[in-house]
């Protein structure tokens, strides 16, 4: 048999789910439920606490125990990418998953760190550089207003990046059309990327800079981005809190048993 606290708690995520209480509503004040019979004090607070440990709410002083917003931002995949976006315009990846999700944004929601730093083993290996080579790290952490979304680290070699906006530490995209553009005025056009994303427990240090709620995963992402002839430009790593995003990619689905016929 489920102890009280947790007869209680499911209880109130159904309600939760099912919509009786909505995002942003706070949920009763725990002498409430004590007086409407649902436990004691111990058996409700317990109760909130669990429903804030699986993501459903918030707590804080003052403002009690509210219902967390569900909506979340739409990441695009391949589109975010579309070089009409940075090259011919100004709306670089995080701007296009604010315009596809609706949402308002201002570019100064991205703030940056730039140091010239020793390459990690992962970005070592993924420039093809020797373990102690250098790299710029540029180091940007992205806001919903008030509210941290993601951050994300760009490592480049110094020869493709020197002197360019992309070592300004300037908050905001790297000028217009952002760090894509800058790379493509400098003789590095962009032609593919690979991505490989996993979920994972965040750091102490993640929680605090993307205040997650107790519970909540981060989604981490490995992006590497070549030139045509196969050189790596860029190397980056993205830390996103796991309930804020909602992943979408479209593509044309492959066919390699015919583009293998095409090719006899």
């Amino acid at each position: 048999m489920a102890p009280k606290w947790r007869e209680l708690a499911d209880k109130l995520a159904e309600q939760i789910k099912g919509g009786e209480y909505e995002p942003g509503q706070q949920l009763p004040e725990i002498r409430k439920l004590v007086k409407a019979g649902e436990g004691s004090k111990s058996t409700v607070h317990a109760a909130y606490k669990a429903l804030e440990a699986e993501g459903l709410v918030t707590s804080s002083r003052g403002h009690g125990t509210v219902v967390r917003q569900r909506v979340p931002l739409k990441r695009l995949g391949i589109a975010r990418y579309d070089k009409a976006k940075w090259r011919d315009g100004d709306e670089v990846a995080f701007i296009a998953d604010r315009v596809a999700s609706g949402r308002a944004y201002r570019r100064n929601e991205q703030t940056q760190t730039i140091n010239l730093v020793e390459a990690p083993p992962l970005v070592a290996a993924a420039h093809g550089l020797p373990e102690g080579a250098e790299v710029y790290a540029r180091a940007r952490l992205v806001k919903e207003g008030d509210q941290p979304t993601h951050s994300l680290t760009s490592y480049y070699r110094p020869e493709h990046v020197e002197g360019t906006r992309l070592v300004d530490p300037t908050p905001g995209p790297a000028g217009r059309g952002g760090g894509f553009r800058v790379l493509y005025d400098a003789g590095y056009e962009i032609d593919h990327m690979k991505e490989e994303i996993f979920a994972r427990a965040p750091t102490s240090d993640e929680v605090k800079q993307l205040q997650l709620p107790p519970g909540e995963p981060v989604v981490e992402l490995h992006r590497t981005t070549f030139t045509a002839s196969g050189t790596v430009v860029e190397f980056a790593i993205g830390v996103h809190a796991a309930s804020r995003f909602a992943w979408e990619y479209e593509f044309k689905v492959p066919d390699s048993a015919k583009d293998q016929k095409g090719q006899q």
